[in-house]
């Protein structure tokens, strides 16, 4: 946490309220949908706030502060108690973890597709041997 006056990575003119709602979500590591149980408000509330389509009212968003353990006034203008800005190579080191964990999980799903996929082929041949 750090109480920098100047302006930096999460200030006004480099992020915005969902820019910063997102950053301290995911340095709590908790989801869109863990936050939303935990307010009270549905999954969508969480997303629109992130996406700055709208913002939450006085109660929740100091609920909000308290959950991620920032201020009210750092989540509004990146003033105050906050998040620092992210170590350059602790985030590449983590975007390369999760793409691989992406890439992972693709080819196990390609996998099963293909034999799903053979298995299909082999009852299509049977049926036309049927027909014939």
């Amino acid at each position: 946490m750090s109480d920098d006056s100047e302006p930096g990575w999460f200030s006004e003119d480099a992020a915005t309220f969902g820019d910063r709602l997102a950053g301290a979500r995911e340095a709590a590591q908790m989801t869109q949908a863990e936050l939303a149980k935990r307010l009270g408000v549905k999954l969508k509330t969480v997303t629109a706030w992130e996406n700055d389509i709208s913002e939450p009212r006085a109660n929740k968003l100091q609920m909000v502060a308290g959950l991620l353990n920032v201020s009210i006034k750092w989540l509004l203008t990146g003033e105050g108690d906050g998040l620092e800005a992210p170590d350059e190579e602790n985030a590449l080191e983590a975007d390369a973890r999760s793409l691989i964990g992406e890439m992972r999980q693709v080819r196990s799903e390609m996998t099963r597709m293909s034999d799903r996929l053979g298995r299909m082929e082999k009852r299509l041949r049977g049926l036309l041997k049927e027909a014939i």
